[in-house]
């Protein structure tokens, strides 16, 4: 088949499974052209939590796919690629992740999205790159915090909340492979250009940006910048979006430590448009969370919830 029967086929197996494609900013064109939703991981979830779908097919990772499920038990949660893993969550395994804790006994633990469920699990909040340093400020100043699992977003995080974290030493792929040298010569050739930046990006990076925020914050703040042009420090699937959203603006994106433009996510790019094909049509991989386990990882999600409001 053709890119456009596929298509075709996508659309009538939605309506057949009565089902909502959600896609994360980091996935394909292709793939976010099609979605019913796009966006970053909690706001997907929550806006399926919204729907009358009976299937959620979740273009993105699986500790994403973990999060639907926690907030819709009672929907099918499906993965077009079961290999879709994520370098933070698989670098915090749940045991090590205890052992940690017992290390830093009376500490208020509070984990990235970006984790398992068995981490979530053992965690007292959930925050997110876009909340996380106003829910640290929340927190009362004279409770020892633990944060994980990306020790770049908690350095970010602690020098823009005033709060000393102890950190689990996890990093992205993506946001660790940026190359200082190559930010720096886009910046002479491109001198009327802002630099937007994740703080999942190691310091040096962030220290040589005009704006540093969530996924979508660099996508809402570039609608609103008077800026024409912007260097791009996160993956560049998000250059999608921007470049739909504003035509007349440019948007450039940054080499890897290597030179080449190798700063695509591989997991994130493991979901195809056969894949979402493949996984309506067999309703498979699901995903499956123990009811115990959902339970424990809900209440900090909720509390994060609650604290957000």
């Amino acid at each position: 088949m053709n890119q456009e029967q596929i298509i075709d086929e996508i659309t009538q197996l939605k309506q057949k499974r009565n089902a909502v494609i959600l896609a994360h900013y980091y996935q394909a064109s292709e793939i976010q052209a099609i979605a019913d939703f796009v966006g970053d991981s909690l706001e997907l979830s929550r806006k399926a939590s919204n729907t009358n779908a009976d299937v959620i097919v979740f273009c993105g990772v699986h500790f994403m796919a973990e999060t639907a499920k926690i907030l819709n038990p009672k929907k099918t949660v499906l993965l077009p690629d079961e290999d879709a893993g994520c370098t933070l969550a698989d670098d915090c395994p749940s045991d090590q992740f205890e052992n940690f804790r017992k290390r830093h006994p009376n500490h208020f633990v509070v984990s990235y999205i970006n984790c398992s469920a068995e981490v979530k699990a053992q965690s007292d909040l959930i925050c997110t790159s876009s909340n996380a340093v106003d829910l640290i400020k929340q927190l009362p100043k004279d409770k020892p915090i633990i944060f994980a699992p990306d020790k770049n977003l908690g350095k970010w995080v602690q020098h823009q909340s005033g709060r000393e974290l102890t950190c689990w030493s996890g990093s992205c792929i993506v946001h660790e492979t940026f190359s200082e040298e190559a930010v720096l010569k886009l910046k002479l050739s491109n001198p009327n250009a802002e630099v937007i930046a994740h703080p999942e990006c190691q310091s040096n990076l962030l220290d040589l940006s005009d704006f540093i925020g969530s996924t979508s914050k660099l996508l809402y703040y570039a609608m609103s910048s008077k800026s024409s042009t912007f260097i791009v420090l996160t993956e560049p699937g998000i250059l999608y979006q921007m470049r739909t959203k504003m035509p007349n603006k440019k948007f450039i994106d940054v080499p890897g430590l290597d030179g080449c433009s190798c700063n695509e996510c591989p997991y994130m790019r493991l979901n195809t448009l056969e894949k979402i094909v493949k996984c309506l049509q067999n309703m498979n991989p699901q995903i499956e969370i123990r009811e115990d386990l959902r339970i424990r990882a809900l209440k900090p999600i909720q509390n994060m919830l609650e604290m957000s409001k």
